[in-house]
């Protein structure tokens, strides 16, 4: 790929990425093609041109993804038949050297543009749609209006033959739909994996009490499952064991199977442990046919082999052994039903215990250097992992900031160089993980990133990939986004910081890691302390929130600021986006509900100070004034409390537009709500959304207006003075 001596570098990294040729040019791609070679001129399309898909069916995928994305990005309708400009279409296995193995092979496509003809040639039917996104993409239109192509020649294929993006549903469920549109976006990035992480969203017919209730059925995976297959796409069941089991163990029926009573792993040394896990596999291949991976996972599997019905001594040793029985048993299993299992090869296996490990496995995160020598020997083969949301509230941090390089550029780094690359890589692995339960919508900058890097590793800098996707993603009217990006980035991790970080009231110490039972797995919680009572008949305050929280009440103001100009800048673009408006209504619904925490803050802070000023007036025996000041301090915490309710519920209406309500009941079926015995994870508090709201439910705010209004009223009523203005405390549930 030719490409200007223009560079953009990151600062902490060695080498910098040069900025493309097509981008210098005002043209982009997602991800940036392998070869390119432009003419100097452009093309100009219009209403005249017209689709020949030569030996392809017009219900093609190709065919119909190309008409209606041109019409709905572009405004361009295109149509199948003759005319005097042609897009012509066609499938010529070869017709793109690679000289890449045949799962990459197949991927490749050729796009030619000239003045009256675009040919799009792939070697396979997968390749030419891959060639048929591209084109899609690379139009522009000028400031006169005309839709562009660049003349020239594109030949693209991937550099590795998977490229996973990382559906995680423990603490949410989309809606079918949703997904549906997950996969059109998916397709357009050219990933061609999903890595859909169950958990209990799925009915397990063998077992239905482990499905939450309106899990999908059966058939539903099984259309969703076909609905990315027409689009190249796997939809790769990831079944969380033996390990991560609290969805199947919390039921009283799985009890006996819990290792050392903890629900978070099942026991190994129990034979009924493997019919169970296996009749769970059973169930998903029978729902997700056509696809050729399983997702065995095997995360963070501390204590394999603990409980007391086990033959063999509990140390590291055997930890080790019993953790790859476990894998050679599934493999098995799962290889007579067709498919070749992933797993997360990591503690408790030791390096010496890596050449037992059948050869077809597929390591998907090499949690160990060490393992790669031996993976080496087996011909084993390995994906990049890479996490782009671990365990960030409310927004992730994809991008640079003041503490830190940001998400994108790591993942930029690790993709480029990881020690995949010493092993025999065959994809890359994008996680984006549920444990606090952001919105899918806020990973798609990341999602599309592990595409890009996973297509053409060490190409395109983490800004020129951003620019890149906000253009694609919101349509090249929206401005700014990726400052917005940045300000709802930094809202976020201030909203975080800005709580107090205490010993759990909810839940009690966890039951341990990686380090051993029970350590390191204190449970915190996030909460402020409520503003003093004053106490009768003096009105005399304990400690003033005033000293302890001087910083925070001091930087609240600026960040509310700052979050008004978020949340101007996030309208201006629902104006000016053509597509993915929702995807900008849920940003905006998040800026809204860390608005109101600075609110809160200020209210805290005025609360007071206004119960200071109504000990002062006690004090010169000014009960009028008094009795005023304690008003102001009342309405200011309640006002504030029924707002943030309400932009909470604002909230969750949006979220659910495309999710179904979290912890729901369905058909007299109610959620079971147990508390994993081992993570920690934020969404993991509440049955329902009401995590999110749970530092300021936490505070105590309703009962200290409640506390407060006795209060007032008992010492109007001792000095005689009217109570006016009051607000009622009363907040809807």
């Amino acid at each position: 790929m030719r490409s200007l001596p223009l560079l953009l570098c990151l600062g902490n990294f060695l080498f910098c990425a040069p900025v493309t040729e097509l981008w210098s040019r005002g043209y982009s791609v997602i991800p940036t093609p392998q070869r390119v070679q432009l003419q100097d001129s452009d093309i100009a399309l219009d209403g005249s041109w017209v689709i020949d898909p030569g030996a392809l069916a017009p219900s093609h995928i190709a065919v119909r993804s190309l008409v209606r994305d041109a019409a709905e990005f572009h405004q361009l309708n295109l149509r199948v038949g003759t005319g005097p400009a042609v897009i012509r279409l066609r499938v010529a296995p070869g017709a793109v050297a690679t000289g890449a193995e045949p799962s990459v092979d197949r991927q490749a496509y050729r796009l030619r543009i000239s003045d009256r003809l675009v040919e799009i040639t792939g070697n396979s039917d997968q390749g030419l749609f891959y060639g048929a996104q591209t084109l899609v993409q690379l139009i522009r239109r000028d400031p006169a209006g005309r839709l562009l192509l660049p003349k020239g020649t594109i030949e693209d294929w991937p550099r590795l033959a998977l490229r996973f993006l990382h559906w995680d549903t423990k603490h949410h469920q989309d809606r079918p739909e949703t997904l549906k549109r997950y996969l059109d976006w998916t397709a357009r990035f050219k990933a061609n994996m999903i890595a859909f992480e169950l958990e209990d969203k799925f009915e397990y017919p063998s077992h239905p009490i482990i499905g939450a209730p309106g899990a999908f059925t059966t058939a539903e995976l099984q259309e969703l499952v076909n609905y990315g297959l027409e689009r190249f796409i796997q939809i790769v069941p990831d079944v969380q064991a033996p390990a991560h089991m609290a969805y199947v163990l919390k039921h009283p029926e799985f009890a006996h199977l819990r290792a050392d009573g903890n629900n978070y792993q099942s026991a190994l040394c129990k034979p009924e442990t493997y019919q169970l896990i296996f009749s769970m596999y059973d169930d998903v291949v029978k729902a997700t046919q056509g696809v050729e991976y399983f997702f065995v996972s095997t995360d963070e599997v501390y204590y394999a082999g603990i409980e007391s019905e086990c033959s063999r001594p509990y140390n590291s040793v055997n930890r080790s052994l019993t953790w790859v029985e476990f894998v050679r048993k599934a493999r098995d299993f799962l290889a007579s039903r067709g498919r070749r299992i992933l797993i997360w090869a990591e503690y408790p296996l030791l390096p010496e215990h890596v050449s037992l490990l059948p050869p077809d496995v597929i390591d998907g995160v090499i949690g160990e250097e060490e393992y790669l020598e031996a993976e080496r020997k087996l011909g084993m083969r390995q994906l990049g992992y890479v996490s782009m949301q671990g365990s960030e509230y409310l927004f992730p941090d994809h991008l640079a900031m003041e503490d830190g390089a940001g998400r994108l550029a790591a993942a930029y780094e690790y993709l480029c160089r990881g020690r995949h690359w010493r092993g025999n890589p065959i994809g890359v692995f994008g996680a984006a993980w549920d444990d606090s339960g952001l919105h899918n919508e806020t990973f798609w900058l990341g999602w599309s990133a592990v595409a890009q890097w996973g297509w053409n590793p060490c190409t395109v800098s983490p800004e020129q990939h951003a620019a890149e996707f906000m253009r694609l993603y919101y349509g090249p009217q929206a401005t700014g986004m990726v400052e917005v990006y940045r300000t709802l980035q930094r809202q976020a991790r201030a909203w975080q910081r800005s709580w107090e970080r205490v010993v759990s009231r909810v839940r009690g110490p966890g039951y341990g890691n990686s380090y051993g039972k029970g350590l390191g797995t204190t449970r915190y919680d996030l909460t402020l302390d409520p503003p003093p009572l004053p106490a009768l008949p003096d009105l005399k305050l304990g400690k003033r929130l005033s000293e302890k929280y001087a910083e925070r009440f001091r930087e609240a103001p600026s960040r509310r600021l700052e979050n008004d100009r978020l949340l101007h800048a996030l309208h201006e673009n629902l104006g000016r986006a053509e597509r993915n408006r929702y995807n900008l209504e849920v940003l905006l619904s998040l800026a809204r509900f860390i608005g109101g925490h600075w609110r809160l803050l200020e209210a805290m802070a005025a609360a007071d100070r206004a119960l200071g000023q109504a000990e002062v007036a006690a004090a010169k025996n000014d009960p009028v004034r008094a009795v005023g000041h304690l008003v102001s301090a009342h309405n200011a915490i309640t006002a504030a409390r029924q707002e943030n309710e309400r932009v909470f519920a604002e909230l969750v209406a949006v979220f659910e537009k495309s999710r179904f309500p979290k912890g729901r009941s369905v058909g007299g079926r109610k959620f079971v709500h147990v508390l994993d015995d081992t993570k920690d994870h934020w969404a993991d508090r509440t049955p329902d959304m009401g995590f999110m709201m749970a530092p300021e439910r936490s505070i105590g705010l309703d009962e200290w207006a409640r506390a407060l209004e006795k209060i007032i009223r008992e010492y109007a009523a001792q000095h005689k003075v009217p109570v006016r203005g009051l607000a009622s405390p009363r907040l809807e549930e």
